[in-house]
């Protein structure tokens, strides 16, 4: 029974000793396991040497008596650093095991030895051997077993532990009594032992000791297995709330969504109701991200993400898909008015201010909405359509909502189609250069051109910018796209230098990304310098929202490439922030208002010319050039003169035209071209 004991003791605090988790608790546990297991050992082998008797007094010297011991947790230290540490090969358990069984052997010898015999005991060899090779081969044994069941996710592992305890037992018994009986004692023997233990007592002594270290071990081990296991159950929780849920928001992630989105239709299905899906993407997120860095652009996501869970009722929920798109599932919807309050509610909140390390943001939200069952019957079908509807929101001016209808899907793949196509336009020759002149409003002569992107698709035709500039700023292709114009209109420049026609300066806008990239002024100016451009030949519009995105970037970049001779113009101004204070710190060379002040020079009336005449005053005192966009009848141009605006661009006066077509158009307007007299100036044949 203490062999049986001892053996599971030493299974148990194998697979223990595997499963701790911190390193600087284990050679504790190694050195208590090796008590415990020494001790049980020996106390086994004491306890068979009670049950011999012979027809004299009897005795156990205490000094050998204790190495005996010493020697049985000396070889349980080295059984059970062996089966509960890396692998086990046939070699190191070899060699343990022979270790192992020698030193048992040397134990029960020993222990043997402590009766100090006269005459010596006498030991018949080939039964020695025999035990010494039965306590090397049980050893080998044991080692294997523990080494084997010491996973504690091993089927059924303590219904096998038992069993391999219970083998382990009988052959470590069989050892001692082969041991026995290879002892040989004289008739005449005395037993000499000094300072002996009186056999009663050490029975008595023995029997308490292996039963306290035994019982308080495998207690020790149930506390520790129940420890682990709440542990393990805590850790399997965690688990699982990482795979189901995001990061960074703590937001449940797709997964989790899908599977709410799955009972909600089980429920609505039963019920015969119907639920919503949003479908949110942040607008104006990926320039933030790009220009601040991802830190910035993972707290604003955080903010976000507490803006959408604010006002949702509980059987709701709101989830993370990946960067900045994010859905809402809406259940109990009675009809569509319920889902479009919950829309107009983000858009409120999404579009307040938001201060990040110092730094006022503002982003703004595309949301498109789709119901169940008439927009989907599942989870992919309903996030796919709702997709489709944010993107026509995208389309429709952002900063607002669609529910979806079946024509989107139609919209969606085009989308996609071009995403995938815009690829192929740059390497395949689809993209082209048009250019629309700028004019002067005094006279009416030519002051400058803006240069325009063009793409014929092979297939679907002319692609409007506005459609295909958004798909190039998502799918990354922007940069490069630029980079393409860049090199386009420093070699249309030198085409007209060749042919000695006047040119004027030429624009060329700059979307939010490229104006965001790391070193833009280096890479402007490896592209003219290649192509032999002098900088002043060169004016750079940016918007007034990618202006704002970060003041103090802004400022830097604009300084950098005015320094290096390129003027530096605000397009759509008025469209944006609106504020005119930002105008000083800038410095822009040139102010281009927006198409819609200008039509409203023929709607507003009075109220129409007053903004623009306030734009116009402040841009004179700040000695900058106003350009007004989108002049296309006789009554705008009249009064943009009375404003004494500075340059107009407009239908009335040309359409853009393709390089081609705007060279001849040069040729005819030598003598209605101005260079002003600030910039670099060429030759005029």
């Amino acid at each position: 029974m203490v062999a049986f004991l001892a053996s599971y003791t030493a299974l148990e605090l194998s697979g223990g000793l595997t499963a701790l988790a911190n390193a600087r608790r284990r050679p504790a546990w190694l050195a208590g396991g090796a008590m415990s297991m020494g001790v049980g050992i020996w106390s086994m082998h004491f306890i068979g040497m009670l049950a011999f008797s012979l027809p004299i007094a009897m005795g156990y010297d205490i000094a050998i008596t204790a190495a005996s011991l010493f020697l049985a947790i000396g070889v349980s230290f080295v059984a059970l650093a062996t089966a509960s540490r890396g692998a086990l090969s046939l070699r190191r358990l070899v060699v343990a095991g022979t270790i192992m069984g020698v030193g048992v052997a040397a134990m029960h010898f020993t222990g043997m030895h402590a009766m100090q015999m006269s005459p010596g005991i006498d030991y018949t060899l080939w039964k020695l051997v025999l035990s010494v090779a039965v306590a090397i081969l049980a050893s080998i044994a044991a080692l294997w077993l523990a080494f084997t069941l010491r996973a504690s996710d091993v089927e059924n592992i303590v219904v096998k532990r038992l069993g391999a305890a219970f083998v382990m037992a009988i052959a470590i018994a069989g050892m001692h009594y082969l041991g026995m009986d290879a002892a040989n004692f004289a008739a005449d023997s005395l037993c000499l032992a000094d300072a002996k233990l009186d056999a009663n007592w050490l029975a008595l002594a023995v029997t308490a000791m292996s039963f306290v270290v035994l019982v308080g071990t495998l207690a020790l081990i149930g506390f520790h297995t129940s420890s682990l296991s709440i542990s393990l159950r805590r850790a399997k929780r965690q688990l699982h709330y990482l795979g189901t849920h995001d990061a960074l928001t703590k937001l449940p992630n797709r997964q989790q969504l899908s599977l709410r989105i799955a009972q909600a239709v089980s429920e609505c299905e039963r019920k015969q109701t119907k639920f919503a899906v949003l479908f949110i993407d942040l607008d104006g997120f990926k320039s933030i991200n790009d220009s601040l860095g991802h830190s910035v652009g993972d707290d604003l996501l955080q903010v976000c993400a507490e803006r959408l869970r604010q006002d949702l009722r509980h059987s709701d929920m709101v989830a993370r898909l990946g960067g900045d798109e994010f859905v809402i599932v809406v259940e109990n919807v009675t009809d569509a008015s319920s889902a479009v309050a919950v829309a107009n509610g983000v858009l409120r909140r999404l579009s307040q201010e938001i201060v990040v390390n110092g730094l006022p943001l503002r982003v703004s939200a595309s949301i498109g909405v789709a119901f169940y069952p008439e927009d989907g019957q599942n989870a992919d079908e309903l996030l796919h359509n709702a997709d489709a509807a944010m993107y026509a929101a995208k389309q429709s001016g952002r900063n607002t909502f669609r529910v979806f209808e079946s024509q989107m899907n139609h919209t969606a793949l085009k989308s996609l189609i071009l995403q995938r196509d815009l690829h192929r336009a740059l390497g395949d020759g689809q993209l082209s250069m048009s250019f629309q002149p700028k004019f002067s409003v005094a006279s009416q002569s030519v002051t400058g051109v803006e240069a325009l992107i063009r793409w014929r698709h092979p297939e679907l035709g002319d692609i409007p910018p506005l459609e295909f500039i958004p798909i190039a700023e998502r799918s990354g292709l922007i940069v490069e796209i630029g980079d393409w114009v860049l090199c386009e209109v420093c070699r249309n420049i030198a085409l007209w230098d060749a042919q000695g026609l006047p040119v004027p300066s030429v624009s060329v806008n700059l979307s939010p990304i490229q104006f965001n990239v790391p070193d833009l002024v280096g890479r402007i100016d490896s592209l003219t310098g290649a192509a032999g451009i002098d900088p002043c030949r060169l004016m750079f519009e940016i918007t007034e929202t990618t202006a704002m995105q970060n003041v103090e970037k802004t400022s830097r970049t604009i300084e950098a490439l005015q320094a290096r001779g390129y003027a530096v113009a605000v397009d759509d101004f008025g469209t944006g922030y609106s504020s005119l204070g930002y105008l000083q710190r800038f410095r822009f060379d040139q102010i281009k208002i927006d198409g819609s002040f200008v039509r409203d020079l023929d709607s507003a009336g009075k109220r129409g010319s007053a903004l623009l005449s306030a734009v116009v005053t402040l841009a004179r005192a700040l000695q900058v050039e106003v350009v007004a966009e989108g002049v296309e009848t006789e009554s705008q141009m009249r009064t943009l003169g009375e404003l004494a605006c500075d340059q107009m661009q407009g239908f009335l006066l040309s359409h853009p035209m393709p390089a081609a077509e705007f060279m001849k158009f040069l040729c005819g307007a030598a003598d209605r071209i101005v260079v002003p007299r600030d910039t670099c100036a060429t030759p005029v044949a």
